[in-house]
């Protein structure tokens, strides 16, 4: 009987990933499961590479798991097929593909190829869902703080509540879509997206495509002077609505863009946080 490997990651949904990851248990029936715990393999991209044709593969975890997997292998490699299982707590992939919570996606593998590539700090990243930079970083890096005290899930809409009111001031935003530059005041967030979905659910380029013939990535500029404007329609994220708001929206579509803030703030690259970034460039 073949194998099916599945590596999961154990601190997935509040530490259930294990958990999780056994209700494969109940779905796979015709092989044989080896579960393996992604954070202890060494190297991944050997540790795939040395996994017989015959065998299967599953990814379990959420979006911070396939980050680590795009990040941590070469792209000949991940064209090997490869199904995935999630088990995170925001899961924009899955959404954004059409796939349930609960069902396992038998291979993703076409998903996890030709990756836009953002610069950050001289370091290069792959990008499966998008890069936050601005209030949605803050978000994930007060997130990592809360998870450090507690099991607890972390509720990012209170925290980007309470930021937008009280903790984070917006800034100007210098954004150069393909060598053309446009200076944007009182700026809240400017996410580069190669897909519709972060942050758990927020649609944030409801027009991106993920295999569009001109291969480009979406940038979305939010910006207003008024927090409680920004705030109030803040929520229309979620539904994709925010883009009708043309005077605190703007979507640019690109294949090279630079993001430039006037002060240093968290960023986010499918949800995994780098604090005390300026700027960063991203190439579809």
């Amino acid at each position: 009987m073949s194998k099916a490997i599945i590596m999961f990651n154990p601190i997935t949904h509040s530490n259930k990933g294990e958990e999780n990851a056994r209700k494969l248990e109940e779905i796979i029936k015709d092989k044989q499961l080896e579960f393996i715990d992604v954070t202890k393999i060494d190297d991944i991209e050997k540790y795939v590479s040395n996994i017989p044709e015959e065998d299967s593969i599953i990814l379990c975890g959420g979006d911070g798991t396939l980050n680590y997997y795009v990040n941590h292998t070469t792209e000949e490699t991940r064209k090997r097929k490869i199904g995935y299982f999630a088990t995170g707590t925001g899961n924009d992939f899955l959404f954004d593909i059409g796939g349930k919570l609960g069902e396992l996606q038998e291979d993703i593998s076409k998903y996890l190829q030709n990756l836009p590539v953002v610069e950050v700090k001289g370091k290069k990243y792959n990008v499966l869902n998008g890069v936050g930079f601005g209030i949605d970083g803050y978000c994930c890096e007060i997130g990592d703080k809360e998870r450090l005290k507690s099991d607890k899930a972390v509720n990012y809409t209170a925290i980007a509540i309470k930021g937008i009111l009280f903790h984070y001031r917006p800034c100007t935003a210098t954004v150069t879509v393909d060598g053309k530059t446009e200076t944007y005041k009182n700026t809240w967030l400017v996410p580069a997206m190669n897909g519709r979905c972060y942050g758990g659910g927020m649609i944030a380029t409801p027009n991106q495509k993920r295999f569009s013939d001109d291969k480009k990535v979406s940038l979305m500029v939010y910006r207003h002077w008024c927090n409680i404007i920004a705030l109030i329609v803040f929520p229309k994220i979620f539904k994709g609505e925010h883009i009708k708001k043309t005077k605190i929206v703007t979507i640019l579509e690109a294949k090279n863009a630079r993001v430039v803030f006037d002060k240093p703030c968290a960023l986010q690259i499918d949800g995994e946080t780098i604090l005390d970034v300026s700027e960063y460039t991203i190439s579809a």
